[in-house]
């Protein structure tokens, strides 16, 4: 069915800008009818002399998102007659963009669909192309961790990233952050990892004056800091077993004592957790209360692992270069490209940025070709294979106290005297 712009009058016009994102209106037959000011200012003007189709205007493709492989939130609202969302990658004048789209069916008389009105919102967080941008990518694991990341940040739900060493945790914690209505707010970090009991109190609750030996002054903790914003546990799998519970009192009911306080204090603030442990697998060995675990699990969010979006690498190569080296000279060659998706990330983006720094100090010229990211492999598999001895070693120690363990009956006191260690290095040792 063709529809003219003569059926389009200036009352669709004025629905449309009512709207404060870009916004068109569409077909069930995906034709382009109207669109709004704000789509103009951000896309420029379509063409409708002739019938405009929204995945050709969109995405240049020549048939519906869904017959090209990709999520159609159009057709999945034709059938639902509700409203549909998905996270697509968008042309713009600006080049390719993530782009959060939302479908609105209007519905006639006989309750079938007969019009959509398509609200596009860019996602600053993300970039399918190189730019400044600390997120980048564009494969379809990559796509649905920013469609979580969208999705979940306007609202007040606590988040839990989990994923691998050197994946972005912290990258895309502040994504959550930034696209959230605390954004104007300070977004406070806390490293789990290595603190003490009594430093990690008082980083967390702050401290007063004499509360321990050291505390010559009053201290501000993070959490009085993130008031208003966000705060962010990192490797929250470290925090120790005794804390757990000061913890969850804090998260239920935003309130806590400063170290060597008796003052009960208050923080309005959003939760986001990071770790690489497999935090259920801890809460069943009982290193992890339960309760915590599903006050910080309401809304989990996987962050693939490089191996897991290795269609990403010549744009993450890109991107690293650029942030390495100003000048924009290195390139990478398609050979050297290739070289890299072949190998096995285990330091994921980290691992990356180190092979790239590594090659502009082995190459002779802006060109990284085959010979010299082969080189840069190659020292990282030696230096693999000396750790692979080093955790052999680190094995066979865990397994001599287990068994240490065993032949006393559970007696980790008498295990740890027997092996000429204190019991706490016996926890450390065997965790």
């Amino acid at each position: 069915m063709h529809i003219s712009l003569n059926d389009i009058n200036d009352d669709v016009v004025s629905m449309l800008n009512a709207y404060e994102c870009p916004a068109i209106l569409i077909t069930p037959e995906y034709q382009i009818l109207a669109s709004n000011q704000r789509y103009l200012d951000s896309y420029g003007a379509i063409d409708l002399s002739r019938p405009a189709y929204c995945f050709k205007v969109s995405h240049s493709h020549k048939v519906p998102c869904d017959q090209a492989g990709e999520a159609c939130p159009l057709s999945a609202a034709y059938i639902s007659k509700q409203k549909e969302r998905v996270l697509h990658i968008h042309h713009s004048p600006r080049g390719k963009e993530h782009v959060d789209i939302e479908i609105l069916p209007i519905i006639d008389a006989k309750g079938e669909p007969k019009f959509f009105v398509e609200l596009l919102k860019s996602v600053t967080q993300a970039n399918p192309k190189i730019g400044n941008n600390e997120m980048v990518g564009a494969s379809p694991n990559f796509n649905q961790l920013v469609e979580n990341i969208t999705r979940v940040a306007p609202t007040e739900a606590s988040v839990l990233l989990v994923g691998e060493t050197g994946t972005g945790k912290e990258i895309a914690a502040s994504a959550v952050h930034l696209a959230s209505n605390r954004k104007d707010n300070p977004m406070v970090i806390l490293e789990c990892s290595g603190l003490t009991e009594t430093l990690f109190e008082s980083e967390l609750f702050g401290h007063i004056k004499g509360a321990f030996t050291g505390a010559l002054y009053n201290k501000k903790g993070l959490v009085e800091v993130a008031h208003g914003g966000t705060l962010f546990l990192d490797e929250i799998g470290d925090v120790p077993y005794e804390l757990q519970i000061k913890l969850l009192r804090l998260i239920e009911t935003g309130t806590y004592r400063p170290v060597g306080s008796r003052e009960t204090k208050r923080s309005d603030f959003r939760l986001i957790c990071a770790t690489h442990q497999d935090i259920f697998a801890m809460v069943e060995r009982g290193e992890f209360r339960r309760d915590l675990y599903y006050r910080i699990n309401v809304f989990p969010i996987h962050i693939p692992s490089l191996n897991e979006r290795k269609e990403d690498i010549p744009l993450l190569a890109k991107s690293i270069l650029q942030r390495i080296d100003k000048s924009g000279q290195y390139t990478v060659t398609d050979c050297a490209t290739n070289l890299l998706k072949q190998h096995d990330f285990i330091g994921n983006i980290r691992e990356l940025r180190n092979i790239l720094s590594r090659a502009l100090v082995l190459s002779n010229t802006p060109i990284l070709d085959c010979n010299v990211i082969k080189t840069c492999l190659e020292i990282d598999r030696e230096i693999r294979g000396d750790l692979e001895s080093v955790i052999d070693l680190k094995s066979n120690e865990i397994k001599y106290l287990k068994r240490l363990i065993d032949s006393v009956d559970g007696d980790k006191d008498k295990a740890a005297a027997l092996a000429g260690i204190s019991t706490r290095s016996l926890y450390r040792k065997i965790q």
